[in-house]
Formats: structure tokens, C-alpha cells, sequence
């Protein structure tokens, strides 16, 4: 495992799954508003003393929240001993919570999938119109597709978006490629969702898997023409 600062507000820790095929990201984020820090994903199960230590070694304040890209395995294993650790919150966009619970069968698989104890997420929060509010310094976007409550999370002031499984990318991170199809409820979904590159226009993009990707609305439209 590995944490690289991606700028004075972010931080990236790579894991693996099925080393070395396989990197798993998930990315530390400073409150700027009431101090401590944001986890975006949680990986899997192994990498809960990582975050814990890096955290108290910034020593910036506590950890406040975990946000979640959606309830895949791989994206919420360390939940529970951070959560018994820290008492942070837990978020997911509302659709996705009963997939991630085990009340519904995420599209394409055969059997539920009991990833989060039920009640231990709530879902983001919305204003009166339904609309996403930016929670941590982070502004949430739905973006459907890869799972049915996929969001993806665009840091205005550093122009980053974090992805999660937006999309996927090569290991040198100078070519964007499609999410992984296997673990994809209705990739054109997904891909539709992938536009929303080409609104916010962010100067880099982080994948979970995959490097992350400067300039990436140039890479998008290879996506959509391959």
C-alpha cells in the first residue's frame, strides 16, 4: 500500500486486488470548513490500519465522514473497523443504499450482496429540489450506470474529479477506458454518465482502477468513438 499527495488537499492510497493486476484507490480529502478529513471509498478490509495511521499522522484533525462512489465489495471492505474506530459518518447516493444492504440484487449478479450492516449509511445529502449538496468540499454528481447509485465527486478548488468506477483507465494513466464490464450493470449507462467529463471539463481524473488521467476530455471522445 502507498499514499501519494495529488495536491495540499488530497491524498491517494493504493492497494491491490489479485496483486499486482488489479490497483484499488481511494483518496483522503481535507475539510476545509470544519477541519479533519473525508475518505472517498473504502477499499477493501486490509487497508483500515493504513487510513487510521495516516490520518493521525497528519495530524489535521479527525476523520468526519466516508463518502462512497457506490457499494461494490471492493469499494466499502474497510468500512466497519474505521467506522468502530473514528465514529465517522457513512454516505451513499439514497438508490444505492438497498443494493449495498442486501434488500436488492445489483443489476447482473445472481444473489445479493450484504456489503453494509443496514442502517449504517445514510444517504447524501439533498436540498429541497432533490439536488446533490457538496458535502466535505466535494460536490456529488449522480452518475449511474456501473451500479444503479454510482456517483462520482468534483473537487472545484483543486479541478479534480474523483470517479471511483466512472471509468477506467491504463496503468501509465495516459488513456481512459471504459469501467469493467464484468462488475457493470448497463454500460451504456455508464457511458452516458462518463459526460459528465465534458461538463465539468476537471483538469485530471481519478479512477479507482487505474491511474489517474490529466486532461481527460481529450480522452473522452475515444471512448465514445472505439
Amino acid at each position: 500500500m502507498k499514499w501519494t499527495k495529488v495536491t495540499e488537499r488530497i491524498w491517494r492510497l493504493k492497494s491491490w486486488l489479485m496483486y499486482p493486476i488489479i490497483p484499488i484507490h481511494v483518496w483522503l480529502v481535507k475539510d476545509e470548513t470544519y477541519g479533519g478529513w473525508t475518505l472517498v471509498d473504502a477499499g477493501m478490509k486490509g487497508i483500515a490500519p493504513a487510513v487510521l495511521r495516516h490520518i493521525e499522522e497528519l495530524n489535521e484533525g479527525p476523520l468526519r465522514r466516508i463518502i462512497l462512489t457506490h457499494g461494490h465489495t471492493d469499494h466499502i471492505g474497510a468500512i466497519q473497523p474505521i467506522v468502530d474506530a473514528t465514529n465517522a459518518a457513512v454516505y451513499a447516493y439514497a438508490e444505492e443504499i438497498p443494493y449495498m444492504e442486501g434488500a436488492k440484487i445489483y443489476p447482473r449478479r445472481k444473489k445479493a450482496e450484504f456489503n453494509v450492516k443496514p442502517g449504517l449509511a445514510q444517504a447524501l445529502p439533498t436540498d429541497s429540489a432533490g439536488k446533490l449538496l457538496a458535502i466535505g468540499g466535494l460536490q456529488p454528481y449522480f452518475a449511474p450506470g456501473h451500479s444503479p447509485g454510482h456517483v462520482v465527486y468534483y473537487h472545484e478548488q483543486d479541478d479534480i474529479l474523483l470517479a471511483g468506477d466512472l471509468l477506467t483507465s491504463n496503468a501509465r494513466g495516459t488513456k481512459l477506458k471504459t469501467p469493467m464490464a464484468m462488475f457493470t450493470g448497463d454500460m451504456n449507462q455508464a457511458l452516458e454518465s462518463a459526460r459528465i467529463i465534458d461538463k465539468l471539463k476537471p483538469r485530471q481524473i481519478e479512477v479507482c482502477h487505474g491511474s489517474a488521467v490529466s486532461n481527460p476530455v481529450a480522452q473522452l471522445q475515444a471512448i465514445f468513438s472505439s
